[in-house]
């Protein structure tokens, strides 16, 4: 059955709804289901998080708590099936995790994430495909097919310019329309069109002035009338400071249930008109029609599981997602000639294998390199060289890992960023290493420059020291079967095939983006414009260390014989494509265009199309790329419109985005003119020119005094009673939060804690208070404030 009809059986049932029982459709039975309406046989659904393997907590574990889930695949992150580039691939992970979903009754996976990269720093960053919407959009669509297959819903997040997680309930993101429909909704539209999530989640931040989630702009005129959606927008957790102007803008459900919190502003809403009852009425429609097709999915699920098989899906996973940045011919290793190994690092004893917060995966296994090797026959010597938890060393540790490199033939040092440096509700304050890894890396080169980084991250981190190693083989945060995979790389048994989503910059002050990120508490300005990632590196000439697109593999690849073909509004790129090398691998096509000549400004070049191709030793495949008319598109913000200028375009296929391998140039005509738009001189937006792309004035970014609803728990130190009131809150909230977590979770515990919002305290009480009780309170903290400042 089409939503079209469960949408239509819906309307039928809420027309028949009094207003209490519409009002508490609006927001979840409890923490992670919906209400029901047995008298209509509408069920209560499901919703679990997973964008990389399922985290469905049992039912012990506390409302707000991280630990408690229960054993499921945990497959590579976002971050690393970004590197892939392989849709099929990144669907049957999807396909799995589904599946796992319906084995555990859960009806509704919140994920994929798709929010672009604009500073490597990002916290989530592993929980995000790449730094490009085109990319973001197709594997996104790939996952949302695959999760949906298993008759389980996915559920695209954050929408929208989530980018940071410093202060992001409250922070206001000021980013212009030309920017915003190019970069950071491209990719929900490609998404949109390519797959049918049942779900879109609204994300905390505002965005120029208002809450995504109560944007009409953002869900009504853009995410539903523009783009198509017809499934249900939920909230973040907790992340609706409004429900009134939440409902009005299109947002149906409200996560986790606030009770009765806002049952008596929506009634008064309701009552003076302010709130339209078919506005209340097409919400609850939406939430039904949803429980009614989960109703009909649940008889179709298959909910049996092969998890030795998912296992092993991740494992092949985890070797098409890791990058080889650097090889002066050490990889692979010869298992017959290598002589004696070392592996040094902690990592290869205790993995580092996904991220920290609410995508944290109890797996159902975890292979680590030692044992992957120990079951080859490979005999090792081994030196930790660093403390897993905190990537400290000590002299001690330093001296043996040094002594154990100067007797090996060959290294292997595992190295990265430890567990709680990449985590929801926490950036990164740097790019580096930790100090600990930096010395054991120097130490370990020094001893034996016959040495192979494998670099465990979520995200770039800055490598100076890149050149020093005999070979760095990124493997990203791989997933639970990481250790087998990095293995079987090491020796050949696998390719490491991944292509870089994102670029790794030399150092984090090149970026336009750093010198306005996570710089202020309440605001955030995006003057780079579309300046993100290889849009920055490759039209100012500033190099990144590795470049977006990046990845040798351990085979090479010719690319010949470019050729262009239109048809109508659609041109066909056709390259051949020739494995120039003695094994078989995987090559990515990846095709750019760039305008030679352009009214509004443009980045050199953009992504368009990509392939993954796949070829034996010695053979030619002929790859075929179509760009539709949108390739060659600009947003015409005086416009309002998505145009082509007539002109010549210049189609580039490289196998990096930086390595351009065959050119051609096409004409393409258009009869649409483009309005002159704001422009700047440089990489980054001066004031006046930044307000000029916004179109106004920059607005003078809130603060954090006096007290008010959206006042963090972090922002009560303030002033004395405030203080007493946060510590009081921070060791009842971590209390909950922390609840069957592991101590790899500790600091995202605080940090979300501290990150709370006061009205969190009453949509999260249960009923025991109220908005008056909770405004009441904020007075009483402003009358401190006052006392205060007279003293």
């Amino acid at each position: 059955m089409s939503f079209h009809a469960y949408l239509a059986q819906a309307s039928t049932i809420v027309a028949s709804l009094d207003g209490n029982t519409k009002i508490a459709l609006l927001t979840g039975r409890d923490f992670w289901t919906t209400t029901p309406l047995p008298d209509h046989a509408v069920p209560s659904f499901v919703m679990s998080d997973g964008p990389h393997g399922l985290r469905h907590q049992d039912g012990s574990a506390g409302n707000l708590g991280l630990g408690g889930s229960l054993p499921a695949t945990c497959f590579p992150t976002a971050s690393a099936l970004g590197a892939t580039w392989d849709p099929e691939l990144v669907e049957r992970v999807g396909a799995a995790i589904g599946r796992e979903a319906a084995s555990q009754d859960v009806d509704v996976v919140l994920g994929p994430g798709l929010n672009i990269k604009r500073h490597p720093a990002g916290g989530r960053n592993f929980e995000y495909f790449s730094e490009d919407p085109l990319v973001s959009g197709v594997l996104a669509a790939a996952m949302v097919r695959g999760i949906q297959s298993q008759g389980v819903g996915a559920c695209l997040k954050h929408y929208v310019a989530n980018n940071q997680e410093s202060d992001r309930f409250r922070l206001d993101t000021l980013v212009d329309e030309r920017t915003l429909r190019e970069l950071y909704l491209s990719g929900f539209e490609t998404a949109l069109t390519l797959s049918d999530p049942w779900m879109v989640m609204s994300s905390y931040n505002r965005l120029n002035g208002t809450h995504v989630g109560e944007s009409e702009e953002m869900i009504h005129d853009i995410l539903r009338s523009e783009f198509g959606f017809l499934g249900v927008v939920v909230s973040d957790w907790l992340a609706v400071s409004d429900r009134v102007r939440a409902v009005r803008a299109g947002l149906d459900l409200e996560m986790p249930s606030s009770g009765r919190t806002w049952e008596r502003e929506i009634s008064q809403a309701l009552a003076s008109g302010v709130l339209p009852r078919r506005t209340i009425d097409l919400a609850c429609t939406r939430v039904v029609a949803l429980a009614l097709q989960v109703a009909d999915a649940r008889a179709q699920r298959a909910t049996t599981v092969d998890l030795d098989a998912h296992h092993e899906l991740a494992r092949r996973a985890a070797c098409a997602a890791a990058v080889l940045l650097t090889n002066d011919g050490i990889l692979p290793l010869d298992a017959s000639a290598h002589g004696t190994m070392a592996v040094i690092g902690a990592f290869a004893e205790h993995p580092r294998f996904q991220g920290a917060g609410s995508s944290h995966v109890n797996p159902t296994r975890v292979s680590r390199l030692l044992d992957a090797l120990h079951s080859r026959g490979v005999d090792v010597s081994y030196a930790a060289g660093y403390d897993p938890a905190t990537g400290d060393t000590t002299e001690s540790l330093l001296a043996e890992a040094t002594q154990v490199a100067a007797d090996a033939d060959v290294v292997v040092l595992h190295i990265g960023l430890p567990h709680n440096a990449e985590s929801e509700g926490l950036d990164r304050p740097h790019l580096r290493l930790p100090k600990g890894h930096e010395r054991l890396l120097g130490a370990v080169v020094g001893a034996n420059p016959r040495t192979a980084v494998a670099l465990s991250v979520g995200a770039p981190v800055e490598m100076p020291w890149a050149d020093d190693a005999a070979a760095v083989l990124l493997t990203y945060l791989g997933g639970q079967a990481s250790g087998e995979a990095l293995a079987d790389m090491l020796f050949g048994d696998a390719e490491p095939s991944g292509r870089l989503a994102e670029s790794f910059p030399e150092a984090v002050f090149d970026l336009p983006a750093d010198a306005h990120f996570a710089d202020h508490p309440t605001q955030v300005e995006y003057r780079e414009g579309l300046y993100v990632g290889y849009r920055f590196h490759d039209t100012f000439g500033i190099p990144a260390r590795f470049a977006f697109g990046h990845g040798l593999g351990y085979t090479s690849f010719d690319f010949r014989d470019l050729h262009v073909s239109s048809s109508g509004r659609t041109h066909s790129v056709s390259v051949d494509v020739t494995n120039t090398s003695r094994r078989a691998g995987s090559a990515v096509v990846q095709v750019y265009v760039r305008d030679m000549k352009s009214t509004l400004y443009r980045p050199k070049h953009e992504l368009k199309g990509f392939a993954r191709v796949h070829l034996a030793a010695g053979a030619t495949q002929t790859v075929t790329v179509d760009l539709d008319e949108r390739a060659f598109a600009v947003y015409d913000a005086r416009a309002g419109a998505w145009v082509v200028e007539e002109g010549d375009f210049e189609i580039r296929v490289g196998a990096s985005s930086v390595d351009i391998r065959e050119c051609s140039t096409i004409t393409v005509q258009s009869t649409t003119k483009v309005c002159p738009g704001a422009a700047f001189a440089g990489s980054i937006a001066n004031r006046t020119e930044f307000e000029d792309m916004l179109g106004h004035d920059i607005p003078p970014p809130a603060a954090t005094l006096p007290f008010t609803r959206e006042t963090l728990i972090s922002d009560l130190g303030q002033t004395a009673l405030g203080r007493v009131l946060r510590k009081t809150l921070i060791r009842v909230i971590t209390a909950r939060m922390g609840s069957g977590a592991d101590d790899a979770n500790a600091a995202t515990v605080t940090a979300l804690a501290q990150g709370i919002p006061l009205r969190a305290l009453a949509m999260a009480s249960g009923g025991r208070m109220s908005l008056r009780m909770l405004d009441a309170m904020v007075r009483l903290l402003n009358l401190g404030v006052r006392r205060e400042r007279g003293a």
